[in-house]
This record gives structure tokens, C-alpha cells and sequence, in this order.
């Protein structure tokens, strides 16, 4: 068995036989110059750049392929994965398979009536200068978690609790996002912040039964304003119709009151001037007629005054039956 000498150049680690060492000084340093170089082979991947650093200073940014830079300690190579978008849990953590841990320093806070909610959130980000990501600033994970718990802690400060826990969660989103973008491009991270989700909203666990009193207060609340404002709906146009058929009905009852005492006065009227042209004629027919209208359906006979005028005009010479005339 042929025995190894372990041999480190640069920041890599080489198996070399002993018999090759033996074969002199010079020999040994040209395969070494010549391993050296070859450290410099490098490969790119297709999601990933390649940020070339000589002597510690950003040399140059290599796209996706085999690629070679001076070997270590001339040039060095970082290649940040550019298009994996990662993820950031923001008030729990999972630990398994469909298995989550609360982290309430993070996700208890105020919102802007001054109620309390437990809030989680998820962000997912991706590198947009990779230059930027590695070299302005350290520990990106903990950098962008902070950034997300203070970005989401401002916006639910704007906020009442009833938007927090229901119509406004995609309201708080969108601002957070925007938030946390614009705190992430002040300290120039270079990332690109993909989507911010509320995972849950909801008051904490120790007051969450005096919610749901309260809530149900509010939908009872709801409830009968809607039952007023439907019973309201139902009287209000009823009572506009009726009094509009009153209005008709009253304009109505004063135009027929109108002609019938138009109808009057020229009935009157022209009884007036028949009177004028025969006083006792139109006196006696209008007496006749108001004895008609007085005794309706009796048979009735009439005794010419003077001498034409005799009681036995009112004998029954006709041997009519009838009874009393």
C-alpha cells in the first residue's frame, strides 16, 4: 500500500504520495504551482452568480457556468443563490412536519385602539444585488426578521382591531411590504422582498373568550340594526304610499266638491231665471218635486185650488184595492 502525505494548500486539503515527494524540491513545487492553480477552476450554477473578490475588493460578478479566478489568497468566490426565494417566519417557528412553536416576544402586539393581537407572518425575499447581500451588512436572517417584526409592528399601530382582524388584513399586508422593502433598501441589503402573509391574526389565547363575547355583542348589534333599518324600509315607503293615496284621494274628494258646487250654482242659477220669468209655476213645480223627494213611492193625487177643486176627486171610483191613499 502506497502511503499518503496529507498536503493543505490555500484553503484546501491534498492526499499526496510520498514516493512524489521524493522525487526532489523542485519537481514537489511545480506539482504544487500546478494544484494551486487549479484551485482557481470554479463552477457557477444556473441559480446562482459568482462574486469574484482579489485581495478582499469586489473584482467582478461571473454569470451561471465553469468559470476560473486566481487561486486563494489572489482572488476568492462567493456564489449566492439569486433566484431561491427564502423564507422568514415572523412570531412561530416550525419544528416538524405540520408542527409549529409560538414565539410571542415576536408576535404579541399593540394595535392602534390599544388592544392587544397575536400576529404571525411570513416573508419570502430573493437577492437583487448580490454584491450588496454579501458585503453591506451581516447576518441577513436576523437583519430581515427584525426589519419584518418592526415593519408589521408599525403598520397594526395604524390600525383599530377590528381592521386587524378581519377587512384589513390585506390592507396591513400590502403596507407592510411596503415598509419593510423601503427599510431594506435604506440600509441597502440588496433584497427584493417577494410577498409578505399574515399567517394568523387573533386576540392572545388568555382574553381570546372575552373576544368572542364580544364579538357576539357586536353581530346582535349588527343584527338588530339591520332588522330596524329592514322594518324601517318596510313602514317608511308604506306610509309615503298611503299618504300620497290620502293626497289623491283628498284632491280627488275637492275637485268633485268643486263641480258639484259649480253644477249648483248654475243649477241655481237657471231655476233662478225660469223663477224670474215665472214666479208661481216655478214655485209650485218645485214644491211637487221636493213632496216627490220627500214621499217616495206613495201614490199621491193633487186637488186643483178654486172652483176646478172637489173632495170627490179622492174617492176610489175605480175599485183599485190597494189600501189607503
Amino acid at each position: 500500500i502506497m502511503a499518503n502525505r496529507r498536503v493543505i494548500i490555500g484553503d484546501k486539503e491534498y492526499q499526496i504520495p510520498e514516493k512524489l515527494l521524493s522525487l526532489g524540491v523542485i519537481p514537489i513545487l511545480g506539482i504544487a504551482f500546478l494544484l494551486w492553480l487549479i484551485t482557481g477552476v470554479y463552477q457557477v450554477g444556473p441559480d446562482e452568480v459568482g462574486v469574484v473578490q482579489r485581495f478582499g475588493k469586489v473584482n467582478r460578478v461571473a454569470q451561471s457556468g465553469l468559470r476560473y479566478h486566481f487561486p486563494f489568497p489572489i482572488e476568492t468566490v462567493k456564489t449566492p443563490k439569486v433566484t431561491e426565494v427564502k423564507r422568514i417566519e415572523i412570531g412561530f417557528r416550525t419544528v416538524g412536519k405540520n408542527q409549529f412553536r409560538t414565539v410571542e416576544q415576536e408576535s404579541i402586539m399593540l394595535t392602534g385602539d390599544e388592544n392587544i393581537v397575536d400576529a404571525e407572518m411570513i416573508v419570502q425575499y430573493k437577492l437583487k444585488d448580490p454584491e450588496a447581500f454579501l458585503f453591506n451588512f451581516v447576518r441577513p436572517i436576523l437583519t430581515v426578521r427584525e426589519a419584518a417584526e418592526a415593519s408589521l409592528r408599525t403598520v397594526v399601530g395604524r390600525h383599530g382591531i377590528d381592521q386587524t382582524l378581519t377587512s384589513g388584513k390585506l390592507m396591513i399586508q400590502e403596507e407592510t411590504k411596503t415598509l419593510l422593502q423601503a427599510i431594506l433598501d435604506k440600509y441597502n441589503t440588496g433584497i427584493l422582498v417577494v410577498a409578505v402573509q399574515l399567517q394568523d391574526v387573533s386576540p392572545p389565547k388568555t382574553v381570546i373568550s372575552a373576544f368572542k363575547d364580544v364579538a357576539s355583542a357586536k353581530e346582535d348589534k349588527n343584527r338588530l340594526i339591520n332588522e330596524a333599518e329592514g322594518y324601517r324600509n318596510d313602514v317608511i315607503p308604506k306610509a309615503r304610499g298611503e299618504a300620497q293615496a290620502m293626497i289623491r284621494e283628498a284632491e280627488g274628494f275637492k275637485e268633485a266638491r268643486i263641480k258639484r258646487s259649480e253644477g249648483d250654482v248654475a243649477k241655481f242659477s237657471a231655476m233662478l231665471k225660469e223663477y224670474k220669468k215665472a214666479k208661481s209655476v216655478t214655485k209650485k213645480r218645485l214644491y211637487l218635486e221636493a213632496m216627490e223627494d220627500i214621499l217616495p213611492g206613495i201614490e199621491k193625487f193633487i186637488v186643483p185650488d178654486g172652483e176646478g177643486g172637489n173632495l170627490l176627486n179622492l174617492l176610489n171610483l175605480t175599485g183599485n184595492k190597494k189600501g189607503d191613499k
